[in-house]
């Protein structure tokens, strides 16, 4: 068995680091790289195609809202076609600062409120991921199981890769616990290691409430930005050897 473990990274910007990117990109096997509008700027962006490069970590893009003080989570009243520019400058800004390093960008994945603004309208989903698609359709796509931007993707014949998010806490029906309510981030070891020992093994997540869900996904995230985080991808990381299974890319592994 193959499975992605992956991570927000380069959300810092100039001197500021929000984790230890270089100690995270040895853990994970995909890098979802900020693009430089809620984090990143070009030399940081540029320094994580390096460390995916020399630590063999695949190279997706990570774009958000152009909200650097909100960290790309307070949603922002662009029009449609205003937020597939802004998609669009952030992708091909990634793919050359790849290219001049060799590298391929193989992976795509929205960041916050972008990606809920985008999950919530069938039409934005259907106006992104054809964007996507002529860009580079090989290009894989994180989704959640079920969602408008999954549906969005096999329209638009991209490739996906449902994601399980280790370090926050889903609801009876499948969604994200909202930031802020009690107990919507997941953060001690022993209910990590049983949420994704649970996961690997039947593919079920127990939620908030007490509910056993199906999890089909075959990618775990720990956001970067999520306290002890690094030690989290690396308990993560534990389980899944432990399990037998091997790390992948996602877009090995997307179908």
């Amino acid at each position: 068995m193959k499975i992605d473990l992956n991570s927000d990274m380069g959300e810092g910007f100039g001197p500021y680091r929000l984790c230890d990117d270089e100690a995270m990109m040895k853990v994970v096997s995909s890098a979802n790289i900020a693009c430089g509008f809620h984090g990143g700027d070009p030399d940081t962006m540029a320094r994580m195609v390096r460390l995916a490069k020399k630590n063999r970590v695949g190279v997706g893009a990570h774009p958000g809202l152009p909200d650097r003080s909100g960290f790309g989570r307070r949603e922002m009243p662009f029009q449609s076609d205003e937020l597939r520019q802004q998609m669009l400058y952030q992708l091909g800004a990634l793919i050359a600062i790849a290219k001049s390093e060799q590298m391929t960008v193989g992976h795509f994945s929205f960041h916050a409120a972008m990606g809920n603004m985008v999950n919530r309208d069938p039409a934005l989903a259907d106006l992104m991921m054809d964007a996507i698609s002529t860009v580079d359709p090989r290009l894989a796509v994180f989704v959640t199981p079920q969602s408008e931007i999954e549906k969005a993707a096999k329209r638009a014949g991209l490739k996906t890769l449902a994601l399980f998010l280790a370090d926050r806490a889903y609801d009876a029906g499948g969604k994200l616990v909202a930031r802020g309510l009690p107990g919507a981030l997941v953060k001690d070891e022993a209910s990590v290691r049983a949420r994704v020992r649970r996961f690997l093994t039947d593919g079920s997540i127990e939620a908030i409430d007490g509910t056993v869900i199906a999890m089909p996904a075959r990618s775990i995230l720990v956001h970067s930005d999520t306290p002890g985080s690094l030690e989290l991808a690396r308990i993560v990381r534990s389980e899944i050897e432990a399990y037998g299974a091997t790390l992948a890319p996602a877009a090995e592994l997307a179908s």
